[in-house]
């Protein structure tokens, strides 16, 4: 009998075999990449993966469910199954240990999702790209342009480290028990290079401005740089952060640590 779902975990089981398939082609796995499983849950992806790189990794966090893929996939099975939390598992050390890349896939919980990612690209050199099935909502935020209502500071924050494209969306019945929100999937290439300098108190600067993303950065930023300070990199200081580019936030906090 499958180990039911556990709300502390954030728990929505992927059951639908057509959107399983739809991840695998999207990822296209091919034998000798190091693929990396996070929250494989009762398997049913784990097994499509398995099945098409012949290697795979897996964390999980769930004991019980742990029990349950050791016993489907034993030694010899070709799935490596470390048990533990993912927002403390050593991803660069696992890069190391298989020598080469890591090609991230999970069904995310909810409720780890951001610091999970932020944890994720906190070694972009370990990572070659991440496929995640999120709330639909936070897909829509990490792919945002300068503007839009769903630009914001994930979308910011992700733009050194990743190129976001939003696959396509997965309805709650592709879930067991299915969840009150839409899903999406989404592929983050990890960029060879960041794609701007990422000053030190870039991170600080960005949760300031969007603190309360109503407010002019004048307003938002008046702890950290002058209307003056602000106008001289280009910016208007009248304008509000959704409307200013990531390249905008790295040259307003090289502003700010110039002070």
């Amino acid at each position: 009998m499958p180990a039911p779902a556990r709300k502390r975990f954030g728990q929505h089981f992927l059951h639908d075999p057509a959107v399983v398939d739809r991840i695998v082609r999207a990822i296209a796995p091919q034998p000798g990449e190091a693929i990396v499983e996070i929250g494989p849950g009762r398997g049913v992806l784990t097994r499509a993966l398995l099945a098409a790189a012949g290697t795979l990794d897996a964390v999980e966090i769930d004991r019980d469910l742990a029990a349950q893929l050791t016993k489907e996939f034993p030694a010899g099975s070709g799935l490596a199954l470390h048990i533990g939390d993912a927002l403390s598992f050593d991803f660069a050390a696992l890069a190391a240990a298989r020598g080469t890349r890591l090609r991230v896939v999970g069904n995310l919980p909810y409720n780890i999702s951001t610091p999970l990612l932020f944890k994720l690209l906190g070694t972009p050199a370990a990572l070659a790209d991440l496929h995640v099935m999120l709330q639909r909502e936070v897909i829509e935020r990490m792919a945002a342009q300068p503007g839009g209502k769903d630009y914001g500071r994930l979308t910011v924050m992700l733009a050194p480290w990743v190129q976001v494209q939003k696959l396509f969306d997965v309805g709650p019945g592709a879930f067991q028990p299915p969840p009150r929100v839409w899903s999406s999937v989404a592929r983050l290439r990890v960029l060879a290079t960041p794609a701007f300098a990422v000053p030190a108190n870039f991170a600080g600067l960005v949760t300031s401005a969007f603190s309360q993303r109503r407010k002019t950065l004048r307003n938002a930023l008046k702890s950290l740089l002058t209307a003056a300070e602000i106008a001289a990199v280009g910016i208007d200081p009248g304008a509000r952060p959704e409307v200013v580019s990531p390249q905008g936030f790295a040259a307003l906090a090289r502003a700010a640590a110039q002070r």
